[in-house]
């Protein structure tokens, strides 16, 4: 099985459910279309997000296919509703405010979206075959393994930890191409506090980030630039996309690297 592009996610609220769609152009600012255009944020303008809140656990949502509504519903529960993000905004953030006991607004960017590394803002890359390798260290499915750890473009036809090849030593970026997009490999992802928990119900996985640091360092493949990592709960590669704008990244588009 050659390289290949094999699943793109995007994440049109940021914290809340992805959607798996078969292409996604870029931005000209390097971030895919609908990916975190969205962001909920508390009284004092800070994300409510897995970091600060368990709760956005246990919220469902779903799109529809143009991104304009959302469908949520507490986990287990029937949907509390539909909502135009712009048209029916004042109710969405009420229903929100309520869930979360706090003041919560909705706020978009339609250029950037919101990245958590606006130095590597392009799409998050990781391999199918990393993703299993973590799901058997923690008896987690891969999609539950998907769930936590939220990332753009996934590549199969690979060996587990591939994607460590996609940033330098010396932290000069690395090109690589999927199809005809060129992107560039900036840095392996911190991960925070997010994958330690279940992704339906917010329950934390007992010694998740432990035993997880403990296995990436053991299974760190020799093209791994080890001198990137202070610390080893790192997992994906931050990008940035070289060229313009309007670029389309499809699943099944073949990936080489030095292109």
């Amino acid at each position: 099985m050659t390289c290949h592009l094999a699943r793109i996610d995007i994440f049109p609220v940021k914290s809340l459910d992805g959607v798996s769609v078969a292409q996604a152009q870029v931005l000209g600012s390097g971030a895919l279309v609908g990916d975190r255009t969205y962001a909920l944020f508390d009284a004092q303008n800070h994300f409510v997000n897995g970091k600060r809140n368990a709760a956005i656990h246990r919220l469902r949502s779903t799109f529809s296919a143009d991104s304009k509504s959302i469908t949520l519903a507490v986990d287990g529960q029937e949907p509390v509703g539909t909502f135009d993000l712009q048209q029916q905004r004042p109710a969405l953030e009420a229903w929100l405010s309520d869930y979360f006991q706090q003041p919560v607004t909705l706020q978009e960017n339609h250029a950037l979206g919101f990245p958590d590394d606006t130095d590597a803002a392009g799409p998050t890359v990781i391999s199918t075959a990393t993703l299993e390798a973590v799901a058997a260290w923690h008896n987690l499915t891969l999609d539950e393994t998907r769930r936590r750890f939220r990332t753009n473009l996934e590549i199969d036809g690979v060996p587990p930890f591939w994607e460590d090849q996609l940033f330098s030593t010396d932290g000069s970026p690395v090109r690589f191409a999927i199809g005809d997009v060129v992107l560039e490999g900036i840095n392996p992802c911190q991960r925070c506090v997010m994958p330690t928990r279940d992704a339906l119900t917010g329950s934390a996985t007992q010694s998740f980030q432990k035993n997880f640091s403990q296995q990436r360092l053991a299974t760190l493949p020799d093209w791994a630039p080890r001198q990137r990592f202070n610390h080893f709960y790192r997992l994906a590669v931050n990008t940035n996309i070289v060229g313009q704008g309007g670029q389309v990244l499809k699943v099944g588009d073949g990936v080489s690297l030095n292109p």
